[in-house]
């Protein structure tokens, strides 16, 4: 198995890490090592400097060490997990060349990525998966489309929403970066009150950043961050409050609710006093009324934990303003039955017609070509297109998200 991180002992030289796992236990023979590991760098096409520390490779020639010493030590089946992840174009190209030749040489290689023009390039046959599930395999070349289709299923969209008039910029979004170091990795970018922008990518691939940035709940190392105006980049996560922004995390109790705490006491928290007596009559009356408003299947004196799915997601909309500036949620109607979902977009487009801007992100295209404006397709950290949501298809998306550019 060759890991997306590679698993070698940074402070060990090239040669300690090559010798990983070779018999003789304490006693190894040094020497036939540096000597296996020249021939298996030659066979290969490989450069090392067997005493120099690992932690002065690039990760590609990290994994080119990986590989070394996986076929020294006579490995016939190799798993990659998303193995060009951080490395440079000319070392992607050196490892397809490497991995050709082992295929070429009898041993099974599977390449694990989500990135299509990789898998058609390298592969001889594809094997799509879909929320754990084998949904189709293909033999390659395949028509891009199909394999899309496999990916993310038939979309059939149905029914219209309401326009609305879009206000003043909401979210604004100038030179961000979310590295000191790093380029940025998202464009310029403004939400207009009353917009929703769907974001899209396969898990993993920014968006999360993306929302806690927007939210303050991390910082970014250059650019500006306003919201309704007002600059808010390098605050403390209390100003972006103040500003009316409020997040809903997909993490909905290890995020958005305390397990264990009443859903009275959820709105005593969020109720904005600043005393050290709690109001328990008050918070229990707020408890009641919430409940019946957002049809919370419980009583103020449930526990998060008790709620189900769908109402904890009740509750978490309940505790937000009932019309803040800019609303970001993370997966809204994941893991929610038909009923449910339905029933949290009825109630974001009602905050979206008070003028509510919203940013969300979802792995189901269905959702994201159904309720957005616009969508943002995230790609290795970064936003790759942003394309009107009426313009843009379940085929478009997908290859997007593949990292496949018009």
């Amino acid at each position: 198995m060759l890991h997306q991180d590679p698993l070698v002992f940074l402070p060990f030289s090239v040669l300690d890490n090559f010798l990983l796992g070779a018999p003789g236990g304490p006693f190894l023979d040094r020497k036939l090592g540096r000597r296996a590991l020249g021939e298996t760098a030659a066979r290969y096409g490989f450069d090392f400097n067997a005493d120099a520390p690992t932690r002065s490779l690039t990760v590609g020639e990290r994994q080119q060490l990986e590989i070394a010493r996986l076929l020294w030590r006579g490995a016939r089946v190799l798993i990659l997990d998303e193995p060009t992840t951080g490395i440079s174009e000319p070392q992607r190209v050196e490892l397809f060349a490497v991995l050709r030749r082992l295929a070429a040489e009898d041993l099974i290689v599977i390449f694990v990525s989500h990135k299509l023009e990789e898998v058609e390039a390298l592969c001889h046959r594809v094997t799509v998966m879909s929320r754990g599930k084998i949904v189709g395999r293909r033999t390659l070349p395949a028509p891009r489309d199909e394999l899309v289709r496999l990916m993310f299923g038939d979309i059939a969209l149905g029914g219209t929403r309401p326009e609305v008039a879009l206000g003043e910029p909401a979210l604004t979004l100038s030179g961000v970066a979310v590295g000191r170091r790093a380029a940025s990795p998202y464009p310029d970018l403004t939400v207009a009150a009353g917009e929703v922008l769907g974001l899209a990518g396969l898990e993993g691939s920014g968006q999360r950043t993306f929302l806690r940035l927007c939210a303050g709940l991390e910082k970014p190392g250059s650019g500006r961050i306003a919201v309704g105006g007002r600059a808010l980049a390098r605050q403390p996560y209390r100003r972006f409050l103040d500003a009316g922004v409020h997040f809903i995390p997909a993490g909905r109790l290890e995020e958005g609710l305390i397990s264990g705490l009443s859903v009275a006491e959820h709105f005593e928290l969020v109720g904005g006093n600043s005393s050290f007596i709690v109001d328990r009559a008050a918070a229990t009356a707020k408890a009641e009324h919430r409940i019946a408003e957002f049809s919370i299947m419980g009583t103020p004196a449930t526990t998060a934990d008790a709620l189900s799915g769908g109402n904890q997601q009740r509750l978490l909309m309940a505790m937000a303003p009932d019309e803040p500036m800019l609303l970001l949620m993370e997966h809204p109607t994941r893991g929610l039955d038909l009923g449910s979902g339905e029933w949290v977009w009825e109630r974001l487009l009602r905050s979206r017609a008070g003028g509510t801007a919203i940013v969300f992100a979802s792995s189901d295209l269905e959702e994201l070509l159904r309720y957005s404006d616009r969508i943002a397709v995230f790609y290795e950290g970064g936003i790759i297109a942003v394309v009107p949501a009426a313009a843009a298809t379940a085929s478009s998306l997908g290859l997007l998200i593949g990292g496949v550019m018009p």
